[in-house]
């Protein structure tokens, strides 16, 4: 059985998308997570709803509890994970509004509890792989998707996670792309790498919003104008993970 999370919320809180709605509280080793969990058939596949940031998106990028999410996932038995961010772009390429679906990361954040192994058992070390983070089958059925609903997307690109909540100082921005990084966000780490941990395919559809501070003639990114880009092409977002469901 399939049954696929979807971590985001912006947008996802409408109840018209579920079918046979219904909501689970859980308890997990690691505290509370960001909200209940929402459960229900989007396009006939069953899915599980997180709203990374709380339903009123009231929790930072730092205080996101990562690991009881992806612990309360695991639980209620997910047998994959689609995760929505916005992202700043550090690509002339990459427009606003356009959609990417990274296949590497760049973990920048310094605060975050990134490892469900707080201490190894004797004689059983983890050290999980992580050349290839994101899922390439679930990356594979996204790009599809978004050519067949005419969508402007960039099939791979590295992705930065900051600390946050500021956004990037200009020469933080330009250091960024002499690194390879194409866009950037404050989710993705330490998301991804307990995903990985878990055993979980996990994949990311990532909406550009605005250019960061690096582009001459361009505004730097405020939040405001984030939500207004955002708020413009979530639709698009939308559209497409009801599209891929049936495709996982």
């Amino acid at each position: 059985m399939v049954r696929v999370a979807v971590i985001g919320g912006s947008g996802f809180e409408d109840p018209d998308l579920l079918r046979d709605p219904g909501r689970v509280i859980l308890n997990t080793p690691y505290g509370e997570p960001s909200s209940d969990f929402l459960t229900g058939k989007i396009s006939g596949v069953e899915v599980v709803l997180v709203s990374r940031h709380g339903k009123n998106h009231t929790i930072t990028p730092t205080q996101v509890n990562n690991r009881a999410n992806i612990y309360g996932i695991r639980e209620l038995e997910c047998t994959h994970i689609i995760a929505t961010t916005a992202c700043g772009s550090l690509n002339e390429k990459i427009r606003p509004g356009d959609l990417v679906f990274p296949d590497q990361f760049i973990d920048f954040t310094r605060f975050r509890a990134n490892t469900f192994y707080g201490e190894f058992n004797p004689g059983e070390l983890k050290h999980t792989p992580m050349a290839d983070p994101f899922d390439a089958t679930l990356r594979e059925a996204m790009t599809r998707e978004a050519e067949r609903l005419n969508l402007a997307y960039h099939a791979d690109g590295t992705v930065i996670t900051i600390e946050g909540p500021r956004f990037s100082t200009r020469a933080e921005s330009h250091m960024f792309r002499a690194w390879g990084a194409d866009i950037i966000n404050m989710s993705t780490a330490p998301e991804a790498i307990l995903a990985n941990e878990a055993g979980i395919p996990y994949a990311a559809v990532a909406m550009s919003t605005d250019f960061d501070s690096w582009k001459e003639g361009e505004d730097s990114v405020t939040w405001e104008a984030v939500l207004d880009i955002f708020g413009k092409n979530v639709g698009n977002v939308i559209s497409l993970i009801q599209s891929v469901l049936p495709a996982i």
